[in-house]
């Protein structure tokens, strides 16, 4: 049954997560527990460690290191029982919690403030983004969500991957789900692949972006906003 829209329709504030608000990737931390705790076996760093060690000489790019740590996710975590998971995410959160850009922490608190309905799409897993996402106070949260067999372990199958994989739909989505409105609606994100969100919304914000995002900023006329050490500044 279709929702029948009311004069009270939030105003919404979509984020990206990683690299947005957290100063890394929770896929990577978590994965690098799980390592260290003996869940996945050491053999799992050699799927990405080269990735790694080119993007921290800045001799490869992010997308090729985070597309590596997702493969070696996906690899092992098939029969990983879905409570070593959670605690392990857990554990992570409790740690990195506080490991956030001040910009974006500040933006939250201040929408807040005003009501804002907090929406965050990302493509790390659910079960991490839920615990980080509720320390800040998000109202709706969208990740990839892995599916789980007998004994409560993990398959190894994303479940509706293709609805994760396209950001603009989760927020029209969303929009009619929670009887939101994107008027005055703001977005921030920090790769294209945030783009078809921040097509939707009234205020875009590009954060710290990488140079696809960067160039669409500069045709699209969005905000761009850096945070550099102790320094927030915009450049357009």
């Amino acid at each position: 049954m279709k929702r029948i829209k009311t004069n009270n329709q939030k105003k919404v504030a979509i984020f990206d997560i990683d690299g947005t608000i957290f100063r890394s990737s929770l896929l990577i931390e978590v994965v690098e527990a799980l390592i260290d705790k003996g869940i996945f076996p050491d053999t799992a760093r050699k799927t990405y460690i080269r990735a790694q060690k080119a993007w921290h000489d800045r001799t490869g790019s992010y997308e090729d290191y985070i597309d590596k740590v997702v493969a070696s996710f996906l690899k092992h975590i098939k029969g990983v029982y879905y409570k070593d998971f959670i605690n392990t995410a857990e554990e992570v959160v409790e740690r990195e919690k506080f490991t956030v850009y001040r910009y974006t922490r500040d933006l939250i608190a201040e929408l807040k403030k005003k009501k804002y309905f907090l929406l965050a799409i990302s493509q790390s897993p659910k079960g991490i983004l839920d615990k980080f996402c509720k320390h800040l106070g998000f109202d709706k949260v969208y990740g990839r969500f892995y599916e789980t067999g007998p004994m409560d372990a993990f398959t190894g199958r994303v479940v509706d991957e293709h609805l994760i994989g396209n950001k603009a739909n989760i927020v029209w989505r969303a929009v009619e789900k929670e009887n939101l409105t994107l008027k005055d609606s703001i977005g921030v994100g920090d790769t294209e692949g945030d783009i078809p969100v921040l097509e939707l919304v009234d205020r875009p914000i590009c954060f710290n972006p990488n140079a696809l995002l960067y160039k669409w900023a500069k045709k699209s006329g969005a905000e761009v906003i850096v945070e550099r050490k102790d320094v927030v500044y915009k450049i357009q």
